[in-house]
């Protein structure tokens, strides 16, 4: 195959019990409406779950044949040699809060039978009171922590972080963590869908019944020495840089070439862009492959800026 243009793939919206309606409104995005969408699976290669190429010359293969059929065409060299896509992207619309979960650190997940997820959180949008809940408020333990889950004030003990409109957030396996209501977010993580709620707000599910708490899993996961953790600060257009994923914010007021040489995922934040033919507006993804020669992205309207994010060779 000849990869020379950008690659979109077909969304997957999954309704949740804290989802609103932002996605169904967001342009070109496709959402279902009357229903509370709480996340748009962008970038996914797992078992249950598959993202497929939208359109052009490649529409219909999934991001999972492209890398293990394509893997240096599409992503490039030295990239890590796993089964799967190693990451996972996807927009999240909070209208209510998150439950407060954690995720299992690497060296406890094959113990818990999980997997372990570090990702970062971008704000698109943040409603006037938003707020994130990452790590504890400074001086909490564990027990502290235990007898408020016991109270049913699980909450008090964490750090609250209020928040707008181009904030970034790093939360590593084991950051106990919540996404407060009012936020519109883009997700990037490690490809895992292991997430142990701890505390759900006293509420219940879609179904009307409270939803399952992973309790002893949770206080296993949980850095209890993890206190009042700070927004991500940018190194220049980076925001944040891990040993599983880097992401960077890219203002576009004039065109730009990318001059890597590797697969590197690009998310609209806001604007437009043109890059080898195809156009993409605010929430879209889109993948430019390794092979792909023409890797210049013009702006096609004023206060253009995206996301460029990539996986760090081996």
């Amino acid at each position: 195959m000849n990869f020379q243009t950008p690659l979109a793939f077909r969304p997957l919206f999954m309704e949740r019990v804290w989802g609103g309606d932002r996605l169904a409104k967001m342009s070109g995005k496709g959402a279902p409406t009357g229903a509370p969408i709480g996340e748009s699976w962008e970038l996914v290669d797992r078992e249950d779950e598959q993202s497929v190429v939208a359109r052009g010359p490649h529409a219909g293969v999934t991001l999972h044949e492209l890398w293990t059929k394509f893997r240096t065409e599409v992503f490039g060299t030295d990239v890590p040699d796993s089964p799967r896509f190693p990451l996972l992207a996807k927009i999240l619309d909070a209208q209510d809060t998150l439950s407060v979960q954690v995720h299992p650190p690497a060296h406890m997940a094959a113990e818990l039978r999980g997997e372990p997820k570090t990702e970062m959180w971008y704000l698109l949008d943040a409603t006037k009171d938003a707020a994130l809940y990452a790590g504890f408020r400074r001086g909490t333990t564990r027990a502290d922590f235990e007898r408020a889950l016991a109270d049913g004030h699980a909450a008090d003990l964490l750090h609250r972080v209020p928040v707008r409109a181009g904030d970034a957030m790093f939360i590593p396996s084991g950051r106990c963590h919540a996404i407060g209501a009012g936020c519109l977010i883009v997700e990037i993580q490690q490809n895992s869908d292991t997430t142990y709620r701890v505390f759900d707000w006293n509420r219940t599910g879609l179904d009307g019944k409270p939803r399952a708490l992973h309790i002893a899993e949770s206080l296993a996961s949980i850095d209890f020495a993890d206190h009042e953790p700070a927004l991500a600060q940018p190194s220049g257009e980076t925001i944040v840089s891990c040993p599983l994923f880097q992401v960077a914010r890219w203002p576009l007021s004039a065109p730009r070439t990318d001059t890597g040489d590797d697969g590197v995922i690009f998310t609209m934040l806001s604007g437009g862009v043109e890059c080898a033919g195809e156009n993409f507006l605010p929430g879209e993804f889109f993948l430019l492959p390794a092979a792909a020669r023409d890797r210049t992205l013009t702006p096609t309207e004023p206060d253009t800026s995206l996301l460029r994010t990539t996986i760090p060779r081996r």
